[in-house]
């Protein structure tokens, strides 16, 4: 999963970034909202966690120009303030979820995953390919009921085939969900990872369409 997470607390922000990446999310962050407005609409994300009391506007102010332009990524909401005045604003100015600081971070993370999940069209947290299991709330991974141990970047690529099966996945697409705009993998990178994959999964799971990427098979 890749996270834009979009709060001026530097240290709060840092804290929260580094939790999720130590749960295995890939996490960028941006402490204004004209910063975050330029990522959405130039970078791909599967959520965006979004404080209201930015320095250059409220953030209701940039999810509705998202909305009203189209763009549908989930949104979390993240904020000091408790009025449901408050709540109402952002959820009707196109928040999907809405949490209250302090909060757990496990709070954060569940709610990010279930996001996540409905954006897909999947309400469970545990996503199935055939015999390939993959629970979202724990970051595991079994095959044919056996654990699969997997680094945090190729459990975020099998997650991303898993999520989009039986569609084929760019490598484009999959590079983004497993690297940060700042990084600069090789253009053999995803190859190898899916090669890794492949000999942890079996072969024949992860199918190679020439010209076109990657689509993970359902085998029983």
């Amino acid at each position: 999963m890749k996270v834009l997470l979009v709060e001026d607390d530097q240290a709060l922000c840092q804290a929260l970034a580094g939790a999720l990446t130590e749960a295995g999310l890939l996490v960028e962050t941006s402490d204004t909202g004209s910063d975050a407005d330029f990522l959405v609409r130039t970078e791909r994300y599967d959520v965006v966690i979004l404080d209201l009391g930015l320095p250059d506007g409220d953030g209701t102010r940039w999810l509705a120009q998202w909305r009203d332009d189209g763009i549908d990524l989930p949104v979390l909401v993240l904020t000091a303030r408790e009025r449901w005045s408050d709540k109402a604003a952002g959820f009707s100015a196109g928040a999907d979820d809405y949490v209250t600081k302090p909060f757990e971070t496990g709070e954060v993370l569940f709610r990010l995953h279930a996001l996540v999940r409905r954006s897909h069209g999947h309400a469970h947290p545990v996503l199935t390919v055939g015999d390939l299991r993959y629970d979202s709330h724990v970051g595991s991974v079994t095959r044919a009921g056996m654990p699969v141990t997997l680094t945090a970047q190729e459990l975020r690529l099998l997650a991303c085939l898993m999520r989009a099966a039986p569609r084929i996945v760019s490598r484009t697409e999959l590079s983004e969900h497993v690297y940060d705009r700042d990084s600069e993998p090789d253009s053999n990178v995803i190859d190898v990872q899916v090669s890794r994959l492949r000999r942890k999964l079996g072969g024949e799971r992860i199918e190679t369409v020439r010209g076109q990427g990657y689509r993970l098979v359902a085998i029983e």
